[in-house]
């Protein structure tokens, strides 16, 4: 399953399609993530097409993991991404390792769930 290396990324935006053909998904596809997981696109050229940041690549492909790679329902991929996001704050912020144990266990917790439902 192809994931974008954020890292070789050397253009400042890239539109939906090359995002699409990066990860061998419908353009239509990145439309419907942007909605159900209230993506904000930075940037829309004059014709209104969909110019994406790394940092917004970043996220699409957090969310094409979840959803692709470890079969998430689009649920279960929203709660592990608050999850993800949660964990960084926390590591950022040097919180005692007994909150870093918990957010790791929650995870566990929606990997099991999400194949209980799957």
């Amino acid at each position: 399953m192809p994931i974008i290396d954020i890292q070789l990324l050397s253009k400042l935006y890239y539109s939906i399609g090359e995002v699409s053909k990066f990860l061998d998904v419908n353009p239509s596809l990145l439309r419907f993530w942007e909605k159900e997981f209230q993506l904000e696109v930075s940037k829309k050229n004059k014709k209104g097409n969909r110019l994406f940041t790394k940092k917004e690549i970043e996220k699409i492909n957090k969310i094409y993991h979840f959803v692709k790679v470890e079969g998430y329902t689009l649920e279960g991929a929203k709660k592990a991404l608050k999850l993800k996001e949660v964990k960084q704050e926390n590591n950022n912020e040097k919180h005692p390792s007994n909150e870093d144990l918990i957010n790791r266990l929650e995870a566990i917790k929606l990997k099991l769930v999400s194949f209980k439902n799957s």
